[in-house]
């Protein structure tokens, strides 16, 4: 498959950025270590199957997710609540609906599982560590947004 997975969440990202939220963000670099641990953050992770297997996973320190959810609902927002988790696991969905399109145009075809969120004031997420990942930190007013794709061809 050849396909740019730091251009695919680059794109993506920015495009759920500009049409849902009216937020503007800068992307980095993709990232040379893994990150597996997180406080006072909530991380939203959707995995897919089909003719490549992975998870899409976006993790947000909470003033980054409060933003988020405070833009696309109109609301204020200051705790992690219902309100707060499920904007995180939209995102992540959004984001991967950009990035399955990507790969549909690649003539790779995936299904989407439903989102899953963490949220506390410390977690690690691990896991699939046998798979190819690319990260991709984003750069808003509030901090620091990290999007993770990991894939692997399936058995």
């Amino acid at each position: 498959m050849d396909l740019d997975l730091q251009k695919q969440i680059i794109d993506s990202t920015q495009a759920v950025f500009d049409t849902m939220l009216m937020m503007p963000l800068t992307p980095g670099m993709s990232l040379s270590e893994k990150v597996y641990e997180f406080k006072r953050s909530i991380s939203g992770m959707l995995g897919f199957a089909g003719e490549v297997q992975g998870m899409l996973t976006i993790h947000c320190p909470q003033d980054v997710a409060f933003a988020i959810t405070s833009a696309l609902l109109g609301i204020d927002v200051d705790e992690v609540d219902a309100d707060v988790k499920d904007t995180v696991g939209e995102m992540a969905n959004m984001i991967l609906g950009g990035i399955k399109d990507g790969f549909t145009e690649h003539g790779v075809e995936i299904s989407l599982a439903v989102p899953t969120v963490l949220a506390g004031r410390s977690y690690r997420v691990s896991g699939m560590d046998d798979a190819s990942w690319t990260t991709v930190p984003f750069y808003l007013d509030e901090g620091e947004l990290l999007v993770e794709l990991k894939l692997k061809a399936p058995k």
